[in-house]
Protein backbone atom coordinates (compact mmCIF):
# COMPACT_ATOMS: atom_id res chain seq x y z
CA UNK A 1 0.00 0.00 0.00
CA UNK A 2 1.72 3.19 -1.08
CA UNK A 3 0.37 6.43 -0.14
CA UNK A 4 1.25 9.24 -2.37
CA UNK A 5 0.70 13.08 -2.50
CA UNK A 6 -2.04 14.13 -5.25
CA UNK A 7 -2.44 17.65 -5.63
CA UNK A 8 -5.63 17.81 -7.05
CA UNK A 9 -7.19 15.96 -3.91
CA UNK A 10 -5.02 17.77 -1.90
CA UNK A 11 -5.74 21.55 -3.19
CA UNK A 12 -9.58 20.40 -4.10
CA UNK A 13 -10.01 19.26 0.29
CA UNK A 14 -8.38 22.54 1.04
CA UNK A 15 -10.74 24.56 -0.99
CA UNK A 16 -13.69 22.81 0.40
CA UNK A 17 -12.41 23.62 4.04
CA UNK A 18 -11.73 27.39 3.10
CA UNK A 19 -15.27 27.54 1.76
CA UNK A 20 -17.10 25.72 4.54
CA UNK A 21 -15.02 28.00 7.08
CA UNK A 22 -15.89 31.36 5.12
CA UNK A 23 -19.71 30.25 4.69
CA UNK A 24 -19.63 29.73 8.46
CA UNK A 25 -18.54 32.82 9.05
CA UNK A 26 -21.02 34.33 6.61
CA UNK A 27 -23.93 32.40 7.79
CA UNK A 28 -23.12 33.57 11.34
CA UNK A 29 -22.79 37.13 10.61
CA UNK A 30 -25.02 39.66 11.91
CA UNK A 31 -26.44 40.99 8.61
CA UNK A 32 -27.10 37.06 7.70
CA UNK A 33 -28.86 37.30 11.50
CA UNK A 34 -30.92 40.24 10.35
CA UNK A 35 -32.36 38.67 7.26
CA UNK A 36 -33.51 35.66 9.02
CA UNK A 37 -35.31 37.71 11.48
CA UNK A 38 -36.56 39.22 8.76
CA UNK A 39 -37.48 36.67 6.87
CA UNK A 40 -38.89 34.42 10.08
CA UNK A 41 -41.35 37.55 10.28
CA UNK A 42 -42.76 37.46 7.39
CA UNK A 43 -43.43 33.75 7.65
CA UNK A 44 -45.47 34.45 11.13
CA UNK A 45 -47.29 37.45 8.90
CA UNK A 46 -48.23 34.64 6.68
CA UNK A 47 -49.09 32.23 8.83
CA UNK A 48 -51.09 34.94 10.53
CA UNK A 49 -52.81 35.80 7.86
CA UNK A 50 -53.46 32.49 6.51
CA UNK A 51 -55.10 31.57 9.88
CA UNK A 52 -57.68 34.25 9.61
CA UNK A 53 -59.29 33.26 6.40
CA UNK A 54 -59.04 29.46 7.37
CA UNK A 55 -60.96 30.66 10.84
CA UNK A 56 -63.29 32.89 7.96
CA UNK A 57 -63.91 30.23 5.98
CA UNK A 58 -64.51 27.64 9.02
CA UNK A 59 -66.70 30.36 9.84
CA UNK A 60 -68.73 30.45 6.40
CA UNK A 61 -68.87 26.50 6.08
CA UNK A 62 -70.42 26.50 9.64
CA UNK A 63 -73.11 28.83 9.20
CA UNK A 64 -73.76 27.04 5.52
CA UNK A 65 -74.33 23.51 7.43
CA UNK A 66 -76.50 25.37 10.27
CA UNK A 67 -78.78 26.52 7.10
CA UNK A 68 -79.20 23.61 5.42
CA UNK A 69 -80.06 21.55 8.10
CA UNK A 70 -82.69 24.03 8.80
CA UNK A 71 -84.08 23.96 4.95
CA UNK A 72 -83.65 20.38 5.58
CA UNK A 73 -86.45 20.27 8.88
CA UNK A 74 -88.66 22.88 6.89
CA UNK A 75 -88.55 20.11 4.04
CA UNK A 76 -89.69 17.43 6.48
CA UNK A 77 -92.66 19.54 8.33
CA UNK A 78 -93.77 20.58 4.88
CA UNK A 79 -93.71 16.75 3.68
CA UNK A 80 -95.50 15.54 6.58
CA UNK A 81 -97.74 18.80 6.24
CA UNK A 82 -98.74 17.52 2.54
CA UNK A 83 -98.51 13.89 3.34
CA UNK A 84 -101.43 14.74 6.25
CA UNK A 85 -103.74 16.94 3.76
CA UNK A 86 -103.15 14.58 0.76
CA UNK A 87 -105.05 11.94 3.19
CA UNK A 88 -107.56 14.24 4.34
CA UNK A 89 -108.80 14.50 0.90
CA UNK A 90 -107.91 11.13 -0.12
CA UNK A 91 -110.48 10.49 2.51
CA UNK A 92 -112.66 12.67 1.85
CA UNK A 93 -113.23 11.88 -1.69
CA UNK A 94 -113.29 8.22 -1.06
CA UNK A 95 -116.43 9.34 0.99
CA UNK A 96 -117.67 11.25 -1.88
CA UNK A 97 -117.50 8.87 -4.19
CA UNK A 98 -119.45 5.78 -2.00
CA UNK A 99 -121.66 8.08 -0.86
Amino acid sequence: MKCRFNGKCTGIFAAGVLFGTAGVKLLSSKDAKKFYTSCTAAVLRAKKCVMNTVNTLQENCEDIYEDAKSINEEREVSAEEYADTSETQTQDNFQKITE
